[in-house]
């Protein structure tokens, strides 16, 4: 089961486009959104979650793919908590980590990211502009021994931790960022 965790400060097609692939490229039955309360790595809040929420479920409708606010109702922003959680919760599944190479780049930020890396195969997606330097990031350098080819990225989710992958998929020009600074998703508090 895939988990992708993010803002989603507006959930939009590139959102959609990269949880098709990561269910078609990593084999996975299903994907979690997991809608966060916030990025603790980000100064300025996202929009109200409830709006959040709503919006990605507007623009994720597949029966595959759940949307969920579970991070709010366990009190945390922090992935490695939530995965805590998640492994408690579901003992037996086999979770994947999935992130944007831009996320690659940073993950060494991340609080207790090393132990996200023990609990979870992580699969990374292309995105524009990232790939390199998520694929020479510290964590990538740090654990080259873990990674898997994209060529086998099937196999991903029931490799033993640490295991990462990244796969190149053809990229959609669009992202929360762009859509809030042109004014294209506006909430109210």
């Amino acid at each position: 089961m895939g988990l992708l965790g993010g803002s989603f400060d507006p959930a939009h097609a590139g959102h959609a486009h990269l949880t098709r692939v990561a269910l078609q490229r990593f084999g996975l039955d299903k994907v979690i959104w997991l809608v966060s309360p916030g990025n603790p790595l980000k100064s300025r809040g996202p929009a109200p979650l409830e709006a959040r929420v709503a919006r990605a479920r507007a623009v994720m409708q597949d029966p595959r793919v759940v949307v969920s606010d579970f991070e709010a109702r366990l009190g945390t922003a922090y992935t490695a908590e939530t995965i805590d959680a998640l492994k408690a919760t579901y003992p037996g599944v086999r979770f994947v980590w999935l992130m944007g190479a831009d996320n690659l780049q940073q993950f060494h930020r991340w609080q207790r990211w090393q132990d996200i890396l023990h609990a979870v195969p992580l699969g990374i997606l292309a995105r524009p502009g990232w790939r390199q330097s998520g694929l020479h990031s510290r964590t990538a350098r740090q654990y080259r021994h873990a990674h898997l080819p994209g060529r086998a990225s099937r196999l991903l989710a029931d490799q033993d931790t640490p295991a990462w992958c990244f796969v190149n998929m053809p990229m959609l020009p669009v992202s929360s960022t762009e859509l809030r600074a042109k004014g294209e998703w506006r909430t109210s508090s």
